[in-house]
């Protein structure tokens, strides 16, 4: 007593396994979908009987094949692609416990829908992945978009079944929100339609492009992860053995760098900015590795770019900062490469005497100072609120015009009022980060990131590491 339960795949008969056929031409009786019939009818051997059970009575399907292999026949349980994902084989195991059957239960695997679309879109399954069905007859539509969220948040390229029926019009578009949601707008789509059968259609998008609309229940829908792209109109979805390559670096460090950028770059829910936001972003969340720095950047328009072209036409030469701290790091390579020095007067006996006699921070003083020795230099606050509140003070005196400003001070008290303070003067180019978040490290690759930024264009950070 047997009873095969084989998967005969997508819908064309070169897509048939040989183990399959020989299943087939070793049965009695084959037990199926009556469609599926005209796949095997070939290799069939005379006098196999072949038992229709209709459209969805797989309950059906597998006590027929039970009864006529307890009746010492030989059966074979077809089912579409892989009869072990959605298909016909975890029931037949099942009745068999319920059954108490003696009977040997043999599965054979099959080519998926989802493996017969990926190789007619490209190579779109070359890393994790996880496939999904938005059908919620047996499963309650709650635990399907639970999962949803997993595999988008999870960066796992996601194959979806069952997308769409009649009565299930809605669940794909709720899909491609929580994608759009967790991933890049850009994040390749495929889909296919009848694969391997005469009325197939394949189509390669993006996740902002892609239409529900146009899929309907024949389609297998294939969303990439992160690191998928779009070459020759084919979904390729990279193992790792090829990784993404630029100009090595002159150092280890700097090829640590310029991987890092390249993955943050991957990850930012929002690229499509211009470059002159994009390198300080950049560089800001590869220093703190946050992602909330995508909301947080605060720019002029073109801020980086004007500031840069002070420092190559000669006009920035000086940098000052609120505390040492940000001023160990700016990056003395690009500083000497440059002609540009760095002040700071936190520690200077002028300003510790200024602050005693005036009750005012050593900070404030030290920019009192700054003011009229270095009217025109580059202002970094990477500390104090109090000193970039005294700048925009000095500035409404007309005591200082700054080349610019790059206001990163950390802290609860004084700090998003003293970066509020900074905006209106709009002829000085500033960035800012918004909020209670900074730091002396946060000021200080800023201003990196303005002394690199012809590096920008070819996404090469770290010259000067």
């Amino acid at each position: 007593m047997r009873i095969y339960v084989a998967g005969i795949g997508p819908g064309s008969p070169q897509d048939i396994t040989p183990a399959v056929l020989n299943a087939v031409q070793d049965s009695d009786v084959v037990v199926g979908y009556k469609y599926y019939f005209q796949f095997i009818e070939s290799y069939l051997k005379p006098g196999t009987e072949c038992i229709d059970t209709g459209m969805k009575k797989e309950r059906d399907r597998a006590e027929q094949a039970f009864r006529l292999a307890e009746e010492g026949k030989t059966v074979c349980v077809i089912s579409s692609g892989d009869a072990g994902i959605y298909g016909m084989t975890p029931l037949i195991y099942e009745m068999k416990k319920e059954r108490q059957a003696d009977v040997e239960i043999i599965p054979l695997p099959g080519i998926s829908a989802f493996q017969k679309a990926a190789s007619l879109l490209g190579a779109p399954m070359g890393h994790d992945f996880c496939v999904i069905s938005l059908s919620d007859l047996m499963t309650p539509w709650a635990l399907i978009e639970k999962r949803i969220k997993a595999a988008a948040s999870g960066d796992f390229i996601t194959a979806i079944y069952n997308p769409k029926s009649n009565g299930r019009y809605w669940q794909l578009h709720r899909l491609k929100e929580i994608f759009m949601q967790e991933r890049n707008a850009d994040n390749v789509v495929g889909y296919v339609r009848q694969a391997g059968r005469e009325e197939q259609s394949v189509a390669v998008t993006t996740l902002k492009d892609f239409d529900p609309e146009e899929v309907d229940m024949f389609t297998v829908v294939i969303i990439g992860n992160s690191q998928s792209y779009i070459a020759d109109g084919k979904f390729i979805t990279p193992r790792g053995y090829y990784r993404e390559q630029t100009e090595e670096g002159k150092n280890v460090g700097q090829n640590i760098m310029i991987q890092s950028f390249q993955t943050i770059r991957k990850e930012l829910k929002h690229p499509d900015i211009p470059l002159w936001k994009l390198w300080p972003m950049l560089h800001a969340i590869h220093t703190t590795a946050d992602f909330d720095m995508e909301n947080r950047l605060w720019m002029d328009e073109e801020a980086t770019a004007i500031l840069y072209n002070k420092v190559q036409n000669g006009e920035l030469k000086t940098i000052v900062t609120d505390v040492t701290m940000a001023a160990s790091g700016i990056r003395k390579g690009a500083l000497e490469r440059l002609g540009i020095q760095v002040v700071c007067y936190i520690n200077d006996p002028r300003g510790a005497e200024m602050a005693k006699r005036l009750g005012i921070t050593r900070a404030q003083a030290g920019m009192r100072l700054a003011a009229e020795e270095y009217p025109d230099a580059l202002y970094v606050f990477g500390n104090a609120p109090t000193a970039l509140l005294e700048l925009c003070e000095l500035m409404r005196k007309k005591k200082c015009t700054p080349a610019g400003i790059i206001g990163a001070p950390v802290g609860f008290v004084h700090v998003e009022e003293s970066k509020h303070a900074a905006k209106p003067f709009k002829n000085v180019p500033k960035i800012l980060i918004e909020g209670r978040k900074g730091g002396s490290n946060l000021a200080a690759t800023l201003v990196n990131s303005i002394l690199t930024y012809d590096d920008a264009e070819q996404l090469r950070p770290g010259r000067d590491v």
